[in-house]
């Protein structure tokens, strides 16, 4: 593995139909390689953002349904492992179930609906979003002002 390569956060996604989904919701795809007909591979730049969504089916329904928020690691940095990704990202978010996951994804479009690439928004919304669910309780909205304080904080840590 090349030095370049090593730094990249690799996802595998995978697809068979009615039983297992692997899929990104969100996310800047440095490189993509496609495995076999159900089977793609993509790597994400040290410090990207993107939402990993799996889904499986057994006779019986849905037997796992799971979104993560993940941001991919830098060389030395601790990280969280999940199946699919290698080596692991940072957690922002994770909810198991579907009615936890469809509020994810609610608010991901809800982000989207200002105009904000979810790969832009505060990592903190995410996290935020993570807290509120594990609690039970109404994640807040995104706003144009949260991000454009975002924004003016993230340009002081330049």
């Amino acid at each position: 593995m090349t030095g370049l390569a090593a730094a990249r956060t690799r996802v595998e996604l995978l697809h068979l139909e009615g039983k297992i989904e692997r899929w990104i919701r969100f996310g800047e795809v440095a490189e993509e390689e496609i495995l076999d007909r159900r089977r793609r591979a993509l790597w994400f730049a040290p410090g990207s953002v993107f939402a990993f969504v799996r889904w499986a089916s057994g006779d019986h329904g849905t037997i796992v349904s799971r979104i993560d928020i993940l941001r991919a690691c830098r060389a030395g940095q601790a990280y969280t492992t999940i199946p699919g990704v290698t080596p692991g990202g940072e957690l922002l978010l994770r909810a198991n179930g579907w009615r936890k996951v469809e509020r994810v994804l609610v608010a991901i479009d809800q982000v989207e609906a200002l105009g904000v690439a979810p790969t832009d928004a505060c990592p903190d919304h995410w996290r935020h979003i993570h807290n509120r669910l594990a609690a039970a309780d109404e994640p807040r909205p995104y706003t144009a002002r949260r991000h454009a304080a975002w924004l003016a904080r993230r340009s002081l840590d330049l």
